[in-house]
């Protein structure tokens, strides 16, 4: 297998693994908010808002990436 040909399957790794850490950094400042620090966990689900920004980007141009030529 070329390198080339195993950049889209990392690149799809990684997605898999960005979006894991933004459920867990999600579920986070929910357990902050109930605790009472609303102002922070408001502040950590606007950091996240880029994931969910570029993610529809990322798995088109991913599949792009994957489709057989």
């Amino acid at each position: 297998m070329l390198n080339s040909d195993l950049l889209p399957s990392l690149l799809f790794k990684i997605n898999e693994n960005q979006l894991a850490l933004e459920a867990a950094i999600l579920e986070l400042s929910n357990w902050v908010e109930q605790r009472g620090s609303a102002e922070v966990a408001e502040n950590v689900r606007g950091a996240l808002e880029a994931i969910d920004k570029n993610e529809e980007f990322i798995k088109l141009t991913i599949a792009v990436m994957m489709a057989p030529e």
